[in-house]
């Protein structure tokens, strides 16, 4: 990188920090219809900042749900074309009382930075745009022709990104594909991103009495919704971990020797993760190692629970209702629905007496995802990564899932790297998600030196 280059970078950094506060202060929680303003203003945040970053051409894009801002500069012929992707939307904040500073108050402790959505992802797509506000500014033009999308409904399962790429694939046509979402894996060592996880997820709801009833004048009498709830989730696994929904393992890959090898040769701590965790002990599916688990096997979780009264003390009620959210993490060959519709049957077959339940599949949904080994793109990333870290990349599987990462597979024809500076330790979905502050600013030097190397060696 030229002194031009570095000077301005180094000049710009609190201004860079600043706008990433601004943007953190938006609360753009996709699930929430309450916060639809808040995904608006996020959208022309980052439409703003694109326009100020160059001479791009920048629009706001509807989808049925949330729009994507999309930015294109096409200044240099017979250079490649790369399509940045990254997400403004985030995940609500609850327990609110877990945080130890407010999660839309942006707060910065020993040169970390707190707030919901500052890792997944409004820090790491906020890098590639200060990159290319620097390289305007030194250089007047971009290595690469580039082209960027941000959506703002990842954290829902991006239900709208399928009709977005279809409507829109030749305006997004590309070389390929780099993500600013999707983590290293440990902030001790640098690492890229080989493929991630599937998801698909329900929503179930147990029905019994028309209204809450008081448990007194009629417990005993008629089935629990919470009971009955807890008792259908309990079928989901056998005692040792396993999923026990029938067909769910059908269509998964035994990981081969050499992946399980590769895996084992990271050298990964079960019992300090353990610790990190908070847990007494791990647990899972199995014969297989925690990372294998988290990596390249599925999973079936249960991450929501409601019904009956919520509140400080009692109240003493049989209520009407109760729901659960599940998700399933998916390994490659597993169908998104034909693993719901299993699901569905398996809860629907064992409903216990004196309710009923309905099962409905939440919008979106992705199939697992792996990079070709010799993808020019993760060429490219290793070496920078090497230069920026001084050490080899460990080459990691996410546990995690990223719809488009499959979806401009299919309705591209091209692939899709990660290149994101957050570290899968940085708490996003949690209370107290944290941005190391050192990574930002790497990020936006190794995002330039990418282009600069894939404007000269991609072809």
């Amino acid at each position: 990188m030229d002194e031009n280059l570095q000077a301005y970078l180094i000049g710009n950094a609190q201004r860079s920090l600043d706008e990433l506060i601004n943007l953190l202060r938006i609360p753009s929680v996709s699930t929430d219809p309450q916060h639809r303003v808040d995904i608006d203003r996020a959208a022309g945040w980052v439409a703003e900042k694109l326009r100020a970053a160059g001479p791009l051409k920048v629009e706001i894009q509807p989808t049925d749900g949330h729009p994507v801002v999309y930015a294109e500069w096409l200044g240099k012929p017979g250079a490649p074309t790369v399509l940045v992707y990254g997400h403004y939307d985030v995940q609500p904040p609850d327990p609110l009382e877990e945080w130890q500073s407010p999660p839309f108050e942006p707060t910065i402790v020993d040169d970390r930075l707190y707030a919901r959505g500052v890792s997944d992802d409004k820090g790491p797509m906020l890098i590639p745009i200060k990159a290319v506000e620097a390289l305007f500014a030194t250089e007047s033009e971009l290595p690469v022709n580039l082209k960027m999308i941000f959506e703002g409904e990842e954290e829902i399962g991006s239900p709208n990104l399928d009709a977005y790429l279809r409507d829109h694939a030749e305006q997004l046509a590309a070389d390929f594909v780099v993500s600013a979402d999707g983590a290293m894996w440990r902030p001790t060592e640098p690492s890229v991103n080989l493929g991630s996880r599937g998801m698909v997820a329900v929503n179930l709801e147990v029905t019994g009495p028309s209204k809450d009833l008081h448990s007194g004048r009629h417990g005993g009498a008629v089935q629990n919704p919470l009971h009955a709830l807890v008792e259908l989730l309990a079928t989901l696994h056998k005692p040792d971990g396993e999923v026990a929904v029938e067909g769910f393992y059908d269509d998964v890959r035994e990981p081969s020797a050499e992946l399980r090898d590769q895996i084992a040769a990271l050298g990964f701590d079960e019992n300090e993760y353990a610790r990190h965790l908070g847990v007494p002990a791990l647990f899972g599916e199995p014969g297989y190692s925690a990372l294998e688990r988290e990596w390249v096997r599925p999973t079936l979780e249960i991450n929501g629970l409601g019904g009956g009264y919520q509140g400080e003390g009692s109240k003493t009620v049989i209520p009407s209702r109760a729901q659960a959210k599940i998700t399933c993490r998916l390994v490659p060959d597993q169908d998104p629905d034909r693993i719901a519709a299993l699901v569905e049957k398996h809860l629907r077959t064992r409903t216990p007496p004196g309710v009923a339940v309905t099962v409905s599949r939440q919008p979106g949904g992705t199939t697992a995802y792996r990079i070709p080994p010799d993808h020019p793109g993760l060429t490219i990333a290793r070496e920078v990564l090497r230069r920026q870290f001084g050490q080899e990349p460990a080459n990691v599987l996410i546990g995690g899932s990223l719809p488009l990462a499959d979806l401009v597979r299919q309705r591209l024809g091209i692939d899709l790297i990660f290149f994101s500076f957050s570290t899968a330790d940085e708490d996003f979905h949690a209370p107290n998600e944290f941005l190391r502050l050192d990574r930002f600013r790497r990020g936006i030097a190794s995002w330039i030196d990418f282009w600069a190397m894939a404007g000269k060696s991609v072809a």
